[in-house]
């Protein structure tokens, strides 16, 4: 049964914002209702809220909001009421723990880690040390090849945990060892909690123990967690 209180904007439809935020967090049951097509328009006016001025991003937030309400009338009337929103702080009010934010990570990168609770876990993963694809080109190692842990941060631009590289630039072959038994092509954010998150059976945070005489405790470790699964 659907929540009553999704069904409520507590900003008022007037902000296109809050729409696209009550739509994150329905998001399991309206996606099956969009066509393809209005699923392509949404993708490509959501990029565009992520990489433009505020100005420009309150407009593709305002067709983003709009375009919802013609595929869904039901859940979003008063399409007439949206107004473009200005560039201040209530600008990007959200609902119920959701943001705008969340919905084009919901579309565009394809991942779930959004909302009042996984959307801090993503947060607080993002805010380890990490290195963008081009930095890690230049360091002679191959952003997009399998046993690395890619996220995606803020405006979808690619993060690869620091702790997978050597000082000079080399993927570590421990880190691609766990990481293929973590499964991190598959699940990029599981594996990357699993690594900056405290773990009880090696009585510490496993990145912490890279090149320190207990790393290859990782691999038992990590065999641990599959073999329970």
């Amino acid at each position: 049964m659907t929540n009553p209180a999704h069904h409520a904007d507590p900003a008022g439809p007037a902000n296109p914002y809050v729409r696209l935020a009550a739509a994150a967090a329905e998001w399991d049951e309206l996606h099956p209702r969009l066509t393809p097509e209005g699923l392509r328009q949404l993708a490509l006016l959501l990029a565009a809220l992520r990489i433009a001025d505020a100005e420009a991003a309150g407009r593709a937030a305002l067709l983003a909001a709009r375009l919802l309400g013609e595929q869904l009338p039901d859940r979003f009337p008063g399409e007439s009421r949206l107004t473009a929103t200005p560039a201040h702080p209530d600008a990007v009010a959200g609902h119920l723990g959701f943001s705008a934010e969340d919905l084009a990570v919901l579309v565009l990168d394809g991942h779930r880690m959004v909302g009042p609770v996984l959307g801090e876990v993503r947060a607080r993963l993002l805010a380890a040390p990490s290195l963008g694809d081009a930095e890690v080109l230049e360091g002679g190692c191959d952003p997009y090849g399998p046993g690395l842990v890619r996220l995606h941060g803020a405006g979808g631009l690619l993060r690869l945990p620091a702790f997978q590289f050597t000082a000079d630039g080399r993927a570590r072959a421990l880190v691609r060892e766990v990481n293929a038994l973590l499964d991190a092509d598959h699940d990029p954010w599981g594996a990357a909690d699993w690594w900056l998150s405290p773990n009880g059976w090696l009585d510490d945070v496993p990145e912490r123990l890279l090149d320190t005489p207990r790393e290859r405790h990782l691999v038992t470790a990590a065999e641990l967690l599959t073999e329970g699964e």
